[in-house]
């Protein structure tokens, strides 16, 4: 049996994505201008060291943080001009969202059937056709029988606990899922069980977005998009990176090319027949004075 998502994928549009928040009396930018987008029906890793903003960035798209400046857009939905009553309606219907933390996603004392169930109560009365059962998206997680519909989410163990937070941000049909760092402080095994239940739900025609550090739960998406200081600094696809060449011309050097170039290095750009671009440093020539 296959859970039935009858509602279509939704992609993700930034452009220029400015977030700013106050610490201890002053601004602090956490996103400063990402241009990004996911198409609809990808699957798509944000990674990138702590503190390069990602969550931050998933935060906004699941529209529970406004943006200082820039274009966001989730669907047809503006996410900067929306008001609270339709972010709440976005994520009822079209968004499913999976906190940090399975146990900031499930109510202790429902059953797992039954936090699938209340996840469904918001849902609009004519989307509810729509919507899989609880019993599907137990068994699309890899968590099917009474026994797992029926156990409260301190009976079952840690990796099944995520598998349950994660059908129940799936529980609304939404066409598109966020999860935050689903994988943290799971073995590897209990890792693959839910990177398997993200596939599938996945698989069933949903875009999938996921925050993750662990290079492995990267490699498992279709696609890796880097955050550094606030952007994109890079995108991955088949395991090989590629710098992203920002729409003012920047481009995020890697860590390792940093070390040998710091910052303020002056250099020149090449251009050769074949298309290809060397970054040639200026000899005798360091950080501006």
């Amino acid at each position: 049996m296959t859970a039935s998502f009858n509602h279509p994928a939704i992609g993700v549009t930034c452009r220029g994505l400015v977030y700013i928040y106050r610490l201890d009396g002053y601004d602090v930018v956490a996103l400063s201008g990402v241009d990004l987008d996911v198409t609809p029906g990808e699957s798509v890793a944000l990674v990138g060291p702590s503190g390069s903003g990602k969550s931050t960035l998933l935060s906004l798209m699941a529209g529970l943080l406004r943006p200082a400046a820039g274009r966001l857009s989730v669907g047809e939905r503006d996410l900067a001009k929306a008001g609270a009553l339709e972010l709440q309606r976005m994520r009822a219907s079209d968004v499913g969202v999976v906190l940090q933390g399975a146990s900031r996603n499930l109510l202790p004392y429902l059953s797992a059937e039954d936090n699938i169930r209340f996840a469904q109560g918001g849902v609009p009365r004519d989307r509810r056709e729509d919507m899989p059962s609880a019993r599907e998206l137990l068994e699309l997680v890899g968590l099917p029988g009474r026994a797992h519909a029926a156990s409260l989410p301190r009976a079952l163990a840690p990796g099944e606990r995520q598998r349950l937070a994660v059908a129940v941000g799936a529980a609304n049909g939404a066409g598109l899922l966020l999860a935050d760092e689903p994988t943290s402080q799971l073995d590897t095994a209990s890792r693959d069980e839910v990177l398997d239940a993200l596939e599938s739900v996945h698989r069933s025609g949903r875009t999938v977005v996921v925050v993750t550090h662990d290079p492995d739960v990267g490699g498992r998406m279709g696609r890796t998009v880097t955050i550094r200081d606030g952007r994109v600094g890079s995108e991955g696809r088949r395991g090989e990176d590629y710098l992203v060449v920002g729409r003012d011309g920047s481009v995020h050097l890697p860590p390792e090319i940093l070390r040998l170039h710091p910052p303020g290095t002056l250099m020149r750009a090449e251009a050769a027949p074949d298309g290809t671009i060397r970054l040639v440093p200026t000899i005798g020539a360091g950080r501006p004075q």
